[in-house]
């Protein structure tokens, strides 16, 4: 963990202006209604009398204390900026391959449509449940205090953030299985950081990561998302430097239809 807490800080970036940049829409994979719905099958938050919450407190505590760690709230702060910039820059580094738009389109396009996909299934949670953040309940301020007016309208049961990083960790180990222990730990460190923050309580965090995997199995039943994800994988190994002849031949045909695609849609923006 101090290895990967080195390269986080390492790799820092100055915080995105915007959540994310490509404001392109997204092709997600299913709708909301057809994600697993949470409300359903997932536990509600813990009541405030039990042993749950009074664990949940113990972490709120935990996460308080981190923040004299500076690396380690410095870390927490830019895991805030919701997004996939965020994910880009934060996971890039521990996936062993830098990740954009331009030089990965079809690592960029899974990661970007997928984890949309997995984000949708917090939706009715979030709304049925409305609880209360640790900061509204304790009244003290967060690391991010410019965040605090928009979360107070927000339902904090489960964490939007966790599910992002979770599902993004769960997504970029599929593509490249030889880092997973890395990505994965990058994964869990970004749904620890709403706890260092102050936006989560652990039961939020707990139920991300069990969402995110309930929502990542979803993923796998689009023939259309696995085969963006063959696609992924195939770019991964020829940026690598591991593609075979076959492999690579069938990369270059991509990339040439891609561009052929982007010139005709040029084109025709061009004349209207």
């Amino acid at each position: 963990m101090k290895k990967l807490l080195t390269m986080a800080v390492m790799m820092m970036a100055s915080v995105c202006a915007s959540a994310q940049s490509d404001k392109t829409p997204v092709d997600a994979y299913f709708t909301t209604a057809e994600m697993p719905d949470m409300v359903k099958w997932c536990p509600a938050p813990p009541d405030t009398i039990g042993p749950a919450f009074a664990y949940d407190i113990m972490q709120y505590m935990w996460g308080k204390q981190m923040r004299n760690c500076k690396e380690r709230a410095d870390i927490a702060i830019r895991d805030a900026v919701y997004g996939l910039d965020c994910i880009i820059r934060e996971f890039s580094e521990p996936f062993g391959l830098q990740i954009s738009k331009e030089e990965t389109p079809e690592i960029y396009k899974v990661l970007r449509e997928g984890t949309a996909t997995c984000d949708s299934i917090c939706t009715l949670p979030k709304r049925y449940y409305m609880r209360k953040r640790p900061f509204m309940r304790f009244n003290e301020p967060t690391l991010t205090p410019e965040d605090e007016p928009a979360l107070r309208k927000n339902g904090s049961y489960p964490s939007g953030h966790t599910l992002l990083g979770w599902s993004s960790a769960l997504l970029l180990s599929e593509i490249n299985p030889d880092r997973a222990d890395t990505i994965l730990a990058r994964g869990l460190m970004y749904g620890d950081s709403r706890l260092i923050v102050g936006a989560h309580w652990q039961s939020d965090v707990n139920a991300a990561r069990l969402a995110a995997a309930a929502a990542y199995a979803r993923l796998h039943t689009s023939e259309r998302f696995l085969e963006q994800m063959r696609l992924a994988r195939e770019e991964f190994r020829v940026k690598m430097g591991l593609a075979t002849i076959v492999e690579m031949k069938a990369y270059k045909k991509a990339a040439a239809k891609r561009a052929k695609a982007a010139a005709k849609a040029a084109k025709i923006a061009a004349i209207k």
